[in-house]
């Protein structure tokens, strides 16, 4: 059974999209690569990629990270800048039993070799606001708007899994800062004979509970998707509790190795897109007296955000 699933309303277009390929045969890679490298070209969304909002310097880092779940290989690639598709390059990474994880120039040098397109990744919009942002000395904590890192999960019909992640991170970041999109059990995991899970959010709280690894974990002792990714964010919320601390910017989306997908967040609401044998459709986690509930939206009712 092809199954896909993909954070916010910005990945709907090319998630569906990537969903039509996998049902007429395509690869769960091909797909997955399709759908993230979609929302990295569109400078629409101001947290992916081409127009992604600016560190502190004025410049855009971008984030990416990959995983096949038949060979637990990965790749990933953090802090470049002026790589079109990090993604690709994070792609590519992937099947290397050393130097799959590249920073910096060294990736960026990866990624020419490669053949990967080199731009500018910073537009007229994305350094208005970065302007606008210094003349009021102040600085963004959390992730902007709350719709940050794109994650896609994909099994295809040959029952191949993988998934991948794309981030421009936090507007007014630190040059340097890393979250967790690229970091392998805390934004992505993927295990072909359990599942799969990737996060968004406040990479800094999701990598203290290296959240995908805890819920590609749970799926391995049986659970499906969606209650492993509930148990996960509980237990790790509760955690929290216990420090006296809250948790209030993690998303997570999860896929089962039937293709059962689940979501969990921590957001009054967290929209996601998933299609399955069932079909495909938007939706919204949101809660619901006190209770997680996940409902299908049109997407044209979902904000695409700025």
């Amino acid at each position: 059974m092809a199954s896909i699933i993909g954070t916010w309303r910005m990945s709907y277009d090319s998630v569906l999209e990537a969903y039509n390929r996998l049902t007429a045969g395509a690869s769960a890679m091909d797909a997955v690569e399709y759908a993230v490298a979609e929302v990295e070209r569109n400078p629409q969304f101001v947290s992916v990629g081409y127009g992604g909002l600016p560190a502190r310097d004025g410049e855009v880092y971008m984030d990416a990270g990959w995983m096949d779940g038949t060979t637990l290989r990965c790749g990933a690639v953090m802090s470049v800048r002026h790589v079109s598709s990090p993604v690709k390059a994070a792609r590519m990474l992937c099947g290397r039993e050393k130097n799959w994880l590249l920073c910096g120039t060294g990736a960026e040098a990866f990624a020419i070799r490669s053949g990967i397109p080199i731009r500018d990744m910073r537009t007229d919009r994305s350094q208005m606001k970065w302007r606008a942002r210094i003349a009021e000395e102040a600085e963004t904590a959390g992730a902007y708007d709350g719709h940050d890192t794109v994650c896609v999960i994909a099994r295809d019909n040959q029952g191949h899994m993988i998934v991948g992640t794309s981030t421009s991170g936090l507007f007014m970041k630190e040059p340097g800062r890393v979250g967790d999109t690229p970091i392998v059990g805390s934004g992505y995991y993927c295990d072909g004979e359990a599942g799969a899970a990737a996060a968004t959010g406040l990479g800094e709280d999701i990598m203290r509970g290296c959240l995908s690894y805890e819920t590609v974990a749970l799926m391995r002792t049986g659970m499906d998707a969606q209650t492993a990714v509930q148990s996960a964010m509980k237990a790790y919320m509760d955690r929290r509790s216990r420090l006296s601390e809250t948790v209030d910017n993690i998303s997570l989306i999860a896929m089962d190795n039937r293709g059962n997908i689940g979501a969990a967040t921590s957001l009054e609401s967290f929209p996601f897109s998933a299609g399955t044998d069932s079909g495909f459709s938007m939706y919204e986690a949101m809660y619901l007296d006190g209770s997680l509930t996940i409902l299908p939206r049109r997407a044209e009712d979902i904000p695409l955000g700025d």
